[in-house]
């Protein structure tokens, strides 16, 4: 008995200590990346602010071809959603225009409703390097609540997003300077 009592108080230590680390770690979270392209400023954010063309250069977009897409409102317009409904690896959301400046941020409001339900909010940046040449910076941020920001202590966020941004980032390059 007394075997088994240590043990209920061993667990009971271990499953407590990640929520009272909670208490002191931080709940946001900002990755970005950037790319060079090798166009114009307003061609390459005529393409980028039509949400649509995402499926073209996300790599979230190729984790499952049959993902099935719905569009509402009028693309490259604050309001227009786009939900997606896919595999285990792609999951459900939707993404929400939320703003535009125009030839220079788009801000997205974004819903993933499967696996988790979380909120976040993405943008993409346009600057040009010269007359021929822009500079691409697509950025998420998000917050996760107590005690889910746990998360945040394990998993690197940069670590876990960063790559995926990029290799989006890269795909666009490759899509707009064929």
């Amino acid at each position: 008995m007394k075997i088994a009592k240590k043990l209920v108080v061993v667990l009971a230590i271990i499953l407590t200590i990640p929520l009272i680390i909670a208490l002191f770690t931080r709940k946001d979270y900002i990755v970005e990346r950037e790319v060079v392209i090798n166009k114009p400023k307003q061609d390459v954010f005529n393409y980028v602010k039509l949400l649509r063309n995402q499926v073209n250069y996300s790599t979230w977009s190729k984790l499952d071809p049959n993902t099935k897409m719905e569009y509402k409102g009028t693309d490259g317009t604050p309001g227009f959603v786009s939900s997606w409904n896919g595999n285990k690896d792609v999951g459900m959301g939707e993404q929400e225009i939320k703003s535009i400046t125009e030839g220079s941020r788009i801000d997205y409001n974004l819903h993933f409703i499967k696996p988790m339900n979380e909120k976040a909010t993405s943008y993409m940046t346009t600057d040009a390097v010269s007359v021929k040449q822009t500079k691409v910076k697509w950025g998420m941020a998000g917050k996760m609540a107590y005690p889910m920001n746990f998360m945040l202590v394990v998993c690197n966020m940069d670590k876990l997003l960063g790559p995926e941004l990029q290799a989006g980032l890269n795909n666009l390059k490759g899509v707009l300077e064929k």
